[in-house]
């Protein structure tokens, strides 16, 4: 049995459709992204699933129970960090665990997941002074303080800088490797790349693809790109030519080579030959993003409203 099933999810908002025939199931022990552009309909997906909104058609089940129904028993298994979660400012580190832990019969002790978390330097610290990475391991600690076998973590790292974004990223993989299954929404493309063992990408509140991120970017056949410098102008001819090559883009000193096969090799191979030295050399391959384009028709845009 599946940890979460999501089976036809349809919800309204009036006369606009939000989330409309999402279907897909998390296995045990996965990390698993509901990933799409912000407004596609991804909160109100796991708010469903959460027991939070009651969806208007399909089937839902968290380890077996009906969130709308079973919403107590529900609370026991499942842990959540929300989208727009905020505490009171004056509320400490160690207070706010506390009070979270109360709600629990059975639940992890806070003084471990604060040190677990890196935070037991800033158990007596106020919400408000805590850095935006400090602040998202507090939520990860209030969503894990319960013990669950799921953790809903959504858009945990928006408004992150990069290096808290990834510190933030080794948390999540810890919080798998410690036996939770992790449902987590984003709409970082890369985000999902590096951490998600499979994703549902979710356009305009309906569903476009599920698999493996691997899988999806493989199914593309797109084709490889080669970037790469020269101190000298040198002729396209010796690269347009190449049978691997399908074009040649140069601005300025920068070059973009387009085209099939081994041909970082082959780029590689024919400058050399020629006597043009090429620095900053890189290849290229698709993304996660690209796969959006292909699925959808149109490019991939973070701020895009359903």
């Amino acid at each position: 049995m599946a940890v979460v099933e999501v089976d036809g999810l349809r919800k309204r908002y009036g006369d606009t459709v939000a989330v409309d025939g999402v279907s897909f199931a998390v296995e045990e022990g996965e990390i698993f992204g509901i990933l799409g552009p912000n407004g596609a309909g991804k909160t109100t997906i796991v708010e469903c699933v959460e027991g939070v909104r009651r969806p208007d058609a399909g089937r839902i089940r968290v380890l077996g129970l009906d969130p709308s129904r079973d919403r107590a028993k529900l609370r026991r298994v499942l842990g959540a960090q929300l989208q727009s979660g905020m505490l009171p400012e004056k509320l400490r580190v160690g207070e706010a665990l506390a009070l979270y832990r109360s709600f629990y019969r059975e639940g992890a002790d806070p003084e471990r997941l604060l040190a677990d978390l890196g935070l037991a330097g800033k158990r007596g610290t106020a919400f408000e002074d805590l850095s935006g990475g400090q602040a998202q391991r507090l939520a990860i600690a209030l969503a894990l303080v319960g013990r669950p076998r799921v953790a809903v973590l959504d858009e945990l790292t928006t408004g992150l800088d990069p290096q808290a974004r990834r510190g933030t990223w080794d948390l999540i993989e810890q919080v798998r490797d410690t036996g939770v299954t992790v449902l987590l929404v984003t709409h970082l493309m890369e985000e999902a790349e590096r951490l998600c063992d499979r994703v549902v990408i979710v356009d305009r509140g309906r569903p476009a693809a599920l698999g493996t991120p691997g899988g999806l970017i493989a199914a593309l056949d797109a084709p490889r790109r080669v970037r790469f410098r020269t101190e000298e102008p040198f002729d396209r001819a010796v690269l347009a030519g190449l049978e691997e090559v399908t074009e040649v883009r140069t601005r300025r000193s920068e070059t973009v080579v387009t085209g099939t096969g081994d041909l970082l090799r082959a780029v590689g191979t024919a400058l050399l030959r020629h006597g043009v030295v090429a620095t900053e050399t890189r290849l290229e391959r698709a993304t996660l993003e690209d796969a959006f384009l292909a699925l959808t028709g149109r490019p991939y845009q973070d701020g895009e409203a359903a």
